[in-house]
């Protein structure tokens, strides 16, 4: 018969409540209060190894793990003490889980106490200080004028699309079918000009048994001027073997997180240096303001995504090492954002920022990213409190080494001039990139790109920041900026800009490269037709009555819209095109 403890105080039934419950404690309770000691250590390490939390006691995901790994003991409790099956157990597994709850108290008690510290109520005038913003500045001196050659052009979308056409190059070493692109790109600067990077990702688990040994075999560059796509493979031998997309020892965050058990870590992200050799940053975080408030980043560490080796760098040395200027982030956006939303709102104290709201501005929805100097700087537009139409100016901040300032510029928020832009192209129901910035000979400028339902560029507009009416596209950047030139004129904004000298990448097509052998149709039009496809009007042309019509859209080639019967025209298509319906390059 197993034991029975009673516990009588003051008498067994005593109305004033001085009495005490009689609880079972069940046979061999102390084997089975080891046994849950053990599985809760073992259930810990478990939790630990795939939740990878920092033992900081600055991050909340520490008394998350904590909670989980009491909660753990408690369960074990319940199960080794048999209360599930006996009721009457239950009051023995609440006294043995009263350590537990205690923990857990204390930490929630930690919690809220360092939630209140942590406040931006009670600490704004701090939080606006986290970050320094130059409001002395000239949009005119300041920001370079329009480099026309090195416009990027593409979004992370457009740039997924060319990324992904590059997988064919995998049948070089018969790897096709077994990678895809890894969805999360990082802009950078490569040998002077703006591209995205990203690694290779497994296909699936299947396909990450076959090929986890060597590695992933290379990573994508995409230029965001030219739109060239190249998978660069690596060495064999010399594979990218740590990643996102590992699992187990070779998870990124696992093994730099059993490196560093205490950092906070912000979410990874990948670059290459000048010479093209693939890394991982992993910036380090702190907590600037009481426990859990004013996140800022105080260092990076760098893995080599080839051999796992870690290096470590506080913010100061990337800022200023002129060995790790090849580093173009360590800051991401959504922090950046985050800071100078502390600034603009919380600089004139927390109840300025409620009433009367004295100064108060903050970044519009949406962001961009401009190249400058060799440096990534991100851009976004600013607003004042309760202006949903318009904004004040604009901010850009270095992300390698947080340095921001601020230009008073007024003029239309970014999702006004993407519609704006959208409105000039509504037959082709294309979609606008989000704006960057250009400097047009001293004139605020927004470049977008038009996309179609394939996310491939189509043409491209500009909106002035001051007057977004006036907005122009075009099918190359120099045939935009010479229409926006013309625009501004008609508005009485003389600008000088030398057309002729503009060397525009977007003025040679993709589909003309000389990797494509041509061939030239010379003849009249016998007949011209035209159909909607896809949203697309597509136009047929017959030449000389020969029964082969040559398909282009309009889109591409904006002049076969006032084309007619009996002009002469030359249409370019691939030399070994066949068939009744050839798809033309060109037609001019």
């Amino acid at each position: 018969m197993e034991p029975i403890q009673v516990d009588f105080t003051g008498g067994g039934d005593n109305t004033k409540g001085r009495g005490k419950s009689a609880y079972l404690i069940p046979e061999k309770s102390g084997l089975k209060l080891i046994i849950s000691i053990i599985g809760t250590i073992i259930g810990g390490a478990i939790a630990y190894y795939f939740m990878l939390p920092p033992l900081n006691f600055k991050s909340t995901d520490t008394y998350m793990f904590i909670g989980v790994v009491a909660a753990i003991f408690v369960g074990l409790l319940f199960v080794t003490s048999g209360a599930f099956l006996k009721p009457e157990y239950t009051e023995y597994v609440k006294k043995r889980s009263i350590p537990s709850i205690v923990v857990i108290a204390i930490l929630a008690a930690v919690v809220g106490v360092g939630m209140v510290v942590s406040s931006v109520v009670l600490r704004a005038k701090t939080y606006s200080d986290i970050i320094a913003v130059n409001e002395e500045t000239s949009f005119a001196n300041d920001i370079e004028e329009a480099d026309f050659s090195a416009v990027p052009v593409l979004d992370n979308a457009a740039a997924g699309v060319l990324a992904n056409r590059t997988l064919g190059d995998l049948a070089s070493i018969g790897k096709i079918s077994q990678f895809e692109v890894y969805g999360q790109m990082t802009q950078i600067n490569y040998k002077n000009e703006p591209v995205k990077v990203t690694t290779l990702a497994y296909g699936d688990v299947f396909k990450w048994l076959k090929n986890t040994k060597e590695g992933l075999p290379g990573y994508v560059i995409v230029n965001m001027v030219t739109q060239k796509a190249e998978l660069k493979i690596l060495p064999e031998g010399q594979y990218i073997k740590y990643s996102v997309n590992e699992h187990f020892g070779k998870y990124l965050m696992r093994h730099v997180r059993f490196a560093y058990p205490t950092y906070i870590f912000d979410t990874p992200h990948f670059e290459i240096d000048e010479e093209g050799n693939p890394f991982w940053l992993c910036p380090v975080l702190d907590k600037t303001i009481g426990l859990f408030g004013g996140t800022d980043v105080k260092g990076v560490v760098i893995v080599n995504a080839v051999t796992g080796e870690m290096t470590e760098y506080s913010a100061d040395e990337v800022k200023t090492s002129k060995e790790l200027q090849w580093i173009d982030g360590i800051y991401s956006e959504n922090l950046l954002l985050e800071q100078f939303n502390y600034y603009g709102q919380y600089k004139n104290g927390f109840i300025n920022s409620l009433l009367g709201q004295d100064g108060v501005k903050m970044a519009t929805e949406g962001a961009n990213f401009l190249a400058q100097n060799d440096d990534v700087y991100l851009y976004t537009g600013v607003t004042s409190a309760g202006n949903d139409q318009a904004i004040i100016g604009f901010v850009l901040v270095n992300m390698r080494t947080k340095d921001a300032s601020f230009y008073a510029v007024s003029g239309a928020k970014e999702r006004s001039a993407q519609s704006s832009a959208q409105g000039e192209v509504q037959d082709y129901a294309y979609t606008a990139t989000f704006p960057i910035l250009l400097n047009i000979s001293g004139e605020p400028t927004y470049f977008m790109s038009l996309k179609d339902k394939d996310n491939l560029v189509k043409r491209y507009a500009m909106v002035n920041v001051e007057n977004y009416q006036v907005v122009v596209t075009g099918t190359t950047i120099a045939e935009c900026t010479d229409a926006y030139v013309k625009k501004l004129k008609q508005n009485n904004i003389n600008i000088d800009v030398d057309i002729d000298k503009i060397e525009d990448a977007t003025s040679t097509p993709e589909t003309e490269s000389p990797e494509i052998e041509t061939k030239k149709i010379k003849g009249a039009i016998t007949d011209i037709r035209t159909a909607v496809m896809g949203g697309e009007s597509v136009y047929f042309i017959e030449i000389d009555d020969k029964g082969v019509y040559y398909s282009i859209e309009a889109s591409d080639n904006a002049m076969v819209v006032i084309l007619n019967k009996g002009e002469t025209i030359t249409v370019t298509v691939e030399a070994d095109a066949e068939g009744d319906i050839i798809e033309a390059i060109s037609v001019k």
